[in-house]
């Protein structure tokens, strides 16, 4: 057995302190001891190399399925419950899962994906009274798609190394302690949702508040309630939680740490939540690098506001000529499922291409100032043009299409499509043909008809010019 495997993290937890809390899940207490049982007893359904596909909320019984495929060298592939059922089919059959498990609340949307799949997997783990496999460092734990430039996604894959030296240097770097109370939002189909605090939690011994979604009265009540000390969110979560009526008289003195990420934090936002008394952290990452890349320590929260920081401990960042963001280190993901294209061009001598534009100062902090590449973060989710643009194309009045982003002030950005038309449609029609197709949070905002999109001399659409009249 290695030592960089996270099977170890939840052994070492049983056997050390068996009997504190790891998770208090809507008033369900699972302790160490209770965590590492179960996972074992979900293990024994599992063979290595096996992918576990999932459509779930944040729970307990997840985490034992992730320590499971941990202990058993399978992989767990979560999938998001905001898709569209084309969308969690196309996972479904580039994944090749031996098993979807899906929760009651999604079972209508995963029957629907089931519908549309070329494979069947077994709605449930097989069971059996012993392991099939073990980890190693190398072995993958996660799979996780990202959207892609060409329209289709892309499965990441991460490997227990990863995981293992990602939380270290997280450790390292803003750290977690073990009387810590860490408040769990972030959806565990995100890799944030595992790699940024909670993996790290369970490995320091702490409690985790582990909410199914994001409620911003209930994390400020909870704050209170539970004595939160520390937390992760991207720039939505805490807008809306600064939105809500009870933010003013909440008690947040026991919040030592809040953490962003996902997309850059307005300033303005920093300044309502230093108000409070709390210094939101500011970090960089993406599921490629497992994902912790810059990190802003707390006592330079107010002084380098806007920025994301400097690299994580074990991490290397670069710029190329042109500016881009470059990362090495053994967070880095070894490559695309199933995808050795993708993998190619994803690396530049050793370095993953971010696609992110950002500037150095002189003391080596980091501020990300754009996209290379043609990505759209909303609420924290990141949405690529081309895939909405493939899906207006395919309707038989669309002649040509374009997709961009403008800032939005709930959500940080939002898509606007520009069309040409062959015949006459309406904005809802083309609405509803996305939602069929789309994640609701994918779906354009607004809907321009135009004459003709303006393209270059190249014939390439000149997405600025768009950006303007947007």
């Amino acid at each position: 057995m290695s030592e960089h495997t996270i099977d170890t993290i939840i052994r070492d937890r049983a056997r050390i302190t068996p009997d504190r809390v790891a998770i208090d899940e809507g008033g369900r207490a699972w302790t160490y001891a209770e965590l590492d049982r179960r996972s074992d007893e979900l293990a024994r359904g599992l063979a290595h190399g096996q992918r576990i596909s999932t459509l779930t909320g944040n729970s307990g019984e997840h985490v034992a399925l992730l320590f499971a495929c941990a202990k058993a060298g399978a992989i767990l592939h979560p999938i998001s419950w905001r898709l569209a059922p084309a969308e969690i089919a196309y996972q479904l059959d580039d994944a090749e899962p031996a098993a979807f498990l899906v929760e009651d609340a999604y079972r209508e949307l995963g029957e629907a994906a089931r519908s549309l799949a070329h494979v069947d997997p077994a709605p449930e783990l097989p069971g059996s009274s012993l392991f099939h496999g073990h980890a190693s460092d190398t072995d993958p734990l996660f799979l996780i798609y990202t959207s892609g430039t060409t329209g289709k996604p892309k499965g990441a894959l991460l490997t227990h190394a990863n995981c293992f030296w990602t939380n270290l240097s997280f450790d390292l770097a803003t750290g977690i302690r073990p009387d810590d109370v860490v408040l769990q939002v972030l959806p565990q189909f995100h890799c944030g949702g595992w790699n940024v605090q909670t993996i790290l939690a369970w490995w320091k011994g702490a409690r985790v508040v582990l909410e199914r979604g994001f409620d911003a009265a209930r994390a400020l009540e909870l704050i209170e309630r539970e004595r939160v000390t520390t937390m992760m969110g991207v720039p939505a979560n805490y807008l809306f939680m600064s939105q809500e009526e009870s933010f003013a008289r909440a008690d947040l003195r026991s919040l030592r740490l809040a953490v962003v990420g996902g997309a850059p934090m307005p300033e303005a936002l920093l300044d309502v939540w230093a108000a409070r008394g709390v210094d939101i952290v500011q970090g960089y990452g993406l599921t490629e690098a497992a994902p912790n890349v810059l990190c802003l320590p707390p006592e330079d929260a107010r002084r380098k506001a806007g920025y994301a920081g400097k690299p994580y401990p074990y991490v290397e960042c670069d710029l190329t000529a042109e500016g881009e963001l470059l990362v090495r280190g053994p967070n880095v993901f070894p490559g695309y499922w199933r995808d050795a294209e993708a993998t190619r061009d994803a690396f530049r001598d050793g370095w993953l291409l971010t696609g992110d534009v950002a500037e150095r100062d002189d003391e080596g902090n980091y501020r990300i100032r754009g996209r290379l590449k043609d990505m759209v973060v909303s609420g924290g989710e990141n949405v690529y043009p081309a895939e909405i643009e493939a899906v207006l194309h395919e309707h038989p009045d669309v002649a040509d299409a374009a997709v961009v982003g403008v800032p939005d002030e709930r959500w940080g950005e939002v898509c606007i499509a520009f069309v040409v038309l062959d015949r006459p449609v309406g904005a809802e029609a083309l609405r509803a043909h996305c939602i069929a197709r789309l994640a609701r949070f994918k779906v354009p905002k607004a809907f321009r008809v135009v004459d003709e999109l303006p393209r270059n001399s190249l014939g390439k659409v000149v997405k600025s010019a768009l950006e303007v009249t947007a």
